[in-house]
């Protein structure tokens, strides 16, 4: 390691003066200069490219256990451990979940659901179980909030919706989207907080007019959908929460849900395969 060091950094200093600092002779440097190098070594440098390639299709996002699991994907052979070498030497680091912040309004006289779910957030197929919420990113305008229905089967993000306002109309046009693009069958259960946007009449009758059931967490307990606000916790990881521009945010989710997420990010829940995949496997 040292004569290493030593090979790296001899642009910047005499090779004599940092041998005397590290205590090694120039000779034995030379000597190991001429030395051919390892077979290990040379694996070594092949699974670096290979390891920074696959952090950077995941958009610099993946820890090792995914960039582990993505070039098992594409036929590399190589142990999980390292691959955590390999991404400490490069300083290659995946994105840190934040905790969950709540942006519910439950204060309010509306009925509220039962939760059905009572924390199983499982399903054996596509539409049998989507959970919804809102969350908030900044811009320099102000706040703006993002309405998301994701489908538990497969984790997709079904529907979503960014608006100025967190109201009926943002987490609405989220549900329309949702039930356009998928068309569920009956017994579909949507959960949800009982946040006075879903708690609402114009909420309330979309759900009933297409044959959905409603559910919705008890009060003040994020956990009760767990798998809605982890979902948001990644996103702010991965994509961030501050644009410059409301449009910018609406571009760079468009980006992020559609292209990356829903097809290719690999989810610990699905056995690392995408929500695209894991749903095509389901049909196939």
């Amino acid at each position: 390691m040292k004569f290493a060091w030593i090979e790296a950094e001899k642009a910047e200093w005499p090779v004599r003066v940092m041998c005397r600092m590290l205590k090694v002779s120039p000779s034995g440097f030379y000597a190991w200069k001429k030395r051919p190098e390892s077979a290990h070594a040379v694996e070594d440098r092949r699974l670096a490219v290979l390891v920074g390639a696959a952090f950077a299709r995941s958009r610099e996002t993946y820890g090792s256990p995914r960039v582990h699991r993505a070039l098992r994907k594409s036929g590399v052979r190589v142990g999980r451990n390292r691959v955590i070498r390999l991404m400490q030497a490069q300083q290659l680091r995946g994105r840190v979940r934040r905790r969950f912040v709540t942006t519910t309004n439950s204060a309010h006289t509306m009925p509220v659901a039962p939760n059905l779910l009572e924390r199983d957030f499982t399903a054996t197929a596509p539409n049998q179980r989507w959970v919804g919420d809102v969350t908030y990113l900044r811009t320099p305008a102000g706040f703006v909030y993002l309405a998301v229905v994701l489908d538990l089967y497969s984790r997709r993000v079904v529907g979503w919706s960014l608006g100025a306002m967190n109201d009926r109309h943002v987490v609405l046009r989220a549900l329309e989207m949702a039930v356009r693009h998928r068309r569920p069958g009956a017994g579909l259960v949507h959960h949800s907080d009982r946040g006075a946007t879903y708690t609402c009449e114009d909420y309330q009758a979309a759900l009933a007019t297409d044959g959905i059931t409603c559910s919705m967490s008890r009060r003040g307990n994020c956990l009760d959908n767990a798998a809605m606000e982890s979902w948001n916790s990644t996103l702010k990881a991965e994509l961030g929460e501050d644009f410059a521009s409301p449009e910018a945010a609406h571009r760079a989710l468009f980006d992020y849900i559609e292209v990356f997420y829903n097809n290719e990010r690999l989810h610990s829940t699905l056995d690392y395969v995408s929500p695209r995949e894991f749903e095509a496997s389901h049909y196939a």
